[in-house]
């Protein structure tokens, strides 16, 4: 059987400083994501597929067998109900229409989906939840222990506690109705969610030593088969 297809989201940015041609390219924009993603997609043996945010998610969620949601700039606030800050950094309310499309698309046809830092805040958002603005206690620290829930997928993966990197200054405020804790810091900030088919968590496997980290062995085990 051929290797499952991963849809693996990314973000848009300018071409200015990305590049080594013409001046007249800085007009352009490019699509991308940090190469650690596909990476451990890829060592897991899965096939990754960078999804821009201009396709249908319903035809590539028609094609690929799970969904990666990266990590990110913050999630608008506006999607629940809140107003930005000084600390909300430059936000894509294109990128999370697409992601949230995608995230539903997903959802409908059975495929699982890995979240990962700002694709927990999403799932969370887009669920029904809301975030903390602004986490300083979690921006400044660059490794934390978490504590896994028994019976949890990630329990399964990791054992009950894990020592995980952090890289964010939002989180989960309110959690989603059908959305489980599965993971909590020692201040009690919500660091994983889970629900049938889908595993999120606030920090960032694709950057750890190890490949792959076993997030990305579980989805691409539990990725929806395809043909043969």
């Amino acid at each position: 059987m051929p290797p499952p297809l991963i849809a693996v989201t990314g973000r848009r940015r300018s071409a200015a400083g990305l590049h080594s041609g013409p001046p007249a390219l800085d007009a352009l924009e490019i699509d991308a994501y940090f190469t650690g993603y596909a990476t451990h997609v890829a060592a897991a043996g899965g096939l990754p597929l960078h999804v821009p945010r201009d396709t249908d998610a319903g035809a590539v969620m028609d094609r690929a067998d799970a969904l990666l949601l990266t990590g990110g700039n913050d999630v608008d606030p506006a999607r629940y109900g809140a107003v930005p800050d000084a600390h909300t950094s430059a936000l894509e309310p294109a990128r999370d229409a697409a992601e949230v499309a995608l995230l539903a698309a997903a959802r409908e046809r059975g495929c699982p989906v890995l979240a990962i830092c700002r694709g927990i805040q999403l799932v969370n958002v887009a669920w029904g939840g809301t975030l903390h603005l602004h986490l300083p206690e979690h921006a400044d620290t660059r490794w934390h222990d978490v504590t896994l829930a028994p019976g949890s997928v990630l329990a399964g993966l990791h054992g009950t506690a894990a020592r995980v990197n952090s890289l964010h200054h939002q989180g989960v405020d309110r959690v989603a109705s059908g959305l489980a804790v599965t993971a909590t810091a020692p201040d009690g900030q919500v660091e994983g969610l889970e629900a049938d088919g889908l595993v999120a968590v606030q920090w960032h496997p694709e950057q750890l030593d190890d490949v792959p980290q076993p997030e990305f062995r579980w989805l691409v085990g539990a990725a929806r088969p395809g043909p043969p």
